[in-house]
């Protein structure tokens, strides 16, 4: 599983990355996470509002921290 958090480093941005990684500790679930900072590459995703989340190149949230258990349903596929 790829996942990666989308954002400039704002403390938004780092509340998600510390979200998602909390929700993969919860569920038991090995992921390459990948934090994306560079304005090009998160525009590539659609993507025009930050902080988002992409699993699997699929863009799961956007301009918002997601909640802990959102992210759980995201990676265990429920």
């Amino acid at each position: 599983m790829d996942i990666k958090v989308l954002g400039p480093g704002c403390p938004k941005c780092k509340q998600t990355e510390k979200v998602v990684m909390d929700a993969l500790s919860d569920a038991g679930v090995a992921a390459n996470v990948e934090k994306v900072t560079d304005v090009m590459q998160i525009a590539g995703y659609g993507v025009f509002g930050t902080p988002a989340v992409v699993i699997d190149g699929e863009v799961k949230s956007v301009g918002k921290i997601p909640k802990k258990e959102e992210v759980v349903k995201w990676i265990s596929g429920k």
